[in-house]
């Protein structure tokens, strides 16, 4: 036999021949199959009611069967259907990582109502503040609270759909339906879900067909009941373009920021981490972190990894000079990479629905040679390459690349939708609202 699977067949054979058809199809023959483990059949049942039917009558008869098929004594542990599995099924969209727990969640002044209002729609999602509206800046918690409401839902209710999203990949996702013709399968796929989770939502709001899209699926879920979750990285009203509609639905439901530690909030965050990791650290080097990184959670906890690591590698813990070195590496590791010429070339080509390597060809179609001309402008205004390299990057020469720059620069002085278009390809790559 090559599988467990292929032995519970066999189990399945020999109960059906020793027990009657109905209770066979009715306790038995659904019983999925899941692994064999150190002396023990496990199965999984559909209902609470089923495993305590079959713990209670038909036990022994699997133990029987299983024995025969492996020649030896075999304990059966049937458990309850495979959750786990729901979970997975049912969730979409960017991994929800399991530490992000409320337990493990350090709740202080700064973030105590967006804490209690997170755990009030976990515990009832579609029912207690809907929607809610996260708001911070980059690195307080808002990710951590989205994947412990996430965690939550999935734990207490595995039956619910979840979709989980990057503003960025939820706007993606719709420019690409609408390019495809698709735009039939992105609402039916949103429009059904139980709960929708967009982390960041500045990013969809630079795009007006996004927005359209995203304004329907909302009202879609609203009137349905089904728990809407957005995080941003600043309160609707201050969200520039943002369509007065959207605002006034994100301003319907509760809204709650999160703010900087204070120093008691810091100094608990760095010693739960480090104690998470089987470290204690000094005092003076807890407050000393805590004094130097002040405006973000996720340094604080990358000062501490550092500090772990080389506390395991070396069997201490390194003095205050080292600790204010690592500091120093951690700020700089969380500064935004240089915007890079593939990123800017990708960006423009899916505005003018052709390829990057279009764009970097010799192709002089009317569509690849107007997004080359974007491309160079673009390239120009947001990074500090000169003309010279940005053309020989794209294939061409500094005057092939200098030409396409004028043209760019004129037709936004004179024309309001290609300075707009422009702004809108800025914004999509640099990330700014």
């Amino acid at each position: 036999m090559d599988s467990f699977f292929d032995v519970f067949q066999s189990v399945c054979n020999l109960c059906a021949s020793k027990i009657s058809t109905v209770a066979f199809d009715c306790w038995i023959k659904n019983l999925e199959p899941i692994r064999f483990n150190d002396g023990t059949a496990e199965l999984y049942a559909q209902s609470a009611y089923q495993k305590e039917i079959i713990d209670k009558y038909y036990i022994g008869f699997l133990k029987d069967a299983f024995e025969e098929v492996f020649g030896f004594p075999v304990e059966v542990s049937v458990l309850l259907e495979n959750t786990e599995k729901k979970k997975r099924e049912n969730l979409e969209g960017q991994s929800v990582t399991d530490r992000y727990t409320f337990e493990n969640f350090v709740v202080g002044p700064s973030n105590r109502f967006a804490h209690a209002a997170a755990l009030a729609v976990a515990s009832k999602p579609g029912f207690a503040y809907n929607p809610l509206f996260l708001y911070g800046s980059s690195g307080l918690g808002k990710t951590h609270l989205l994947n412990a409401i996430c965690n939550s839902i999935r734990e207490d209710y595995p039956d619910l759909k979840i979709i989980n999203k990057q503003g960025e990949q939820f706007a993606n996702e719709i420019i690409d339906a609408i390019h495809q013709f698709k735009t039939g399968d992105f609402r039916e796929k949103y429009r059904n879900t139980d709960v929708l989770v967009i982390d960041d939502i500045q990013f969809i709001i630079k795009k007006s067909a996004v927005q359209i899209e995203f304004f329907n699926t909302f009202n879609a879920l609203f009137e349905s009941s089904k728990q809407i979750i957005i995080s941003s990285d600043r309160p609707p009203k201050e969200l520039k373009d943002l369509d007065e509609r959207m605002t006034s639905r994100f301003e319907s439901g509760l809204l709650a920021d999160i703010q900087t530690p204070d120093f008691e909030t810091r100094i608990t965050i760095i010693k739960r981490k480090a104690k998470s990791q089987n470290v204690e650290l000094p005092e003076q080097t807890v407050q000393y972190i805590a004094n130097e990184i002040k405006n973000n959670i996720r340094q604080l906890e990358g000062i501490v990894n550092k500090l772990v690591a080389h506390k395991n590698l070396s069997g201490e813990i390194p003095d205050l000079s080292r600790v204010a070195s690592l500091i120093s590496e951690v700020k700089k590791e969380d500064l935004p990479e240089p915007i890079s010429l593939d990123k800017i070339i990708a960006t423009v080509a899916r505005y003018f629905n052709v390829t990057s390597q279009d764009i970097c060809s010799k192709k002089q179609s009317s569509d690849a040679s107007t997004a080359r001309h974007y491309a160079i402008y673009v390239a120009r205004e947001v990074t500090d390459l000169t003309l010279k390299t940005i053309g020989k990057y794209l294939g061409r020469d500094h005057s092939t690349a200098s030409i396409s720059y004028k043209k760019i620069e004129n037709e936004v002085k004179r024309n309001p939708n290609t300075k707009d278009l422009v702004n809108e390809m800025i914004k999509d790559i640099t990330g700014e609202i």
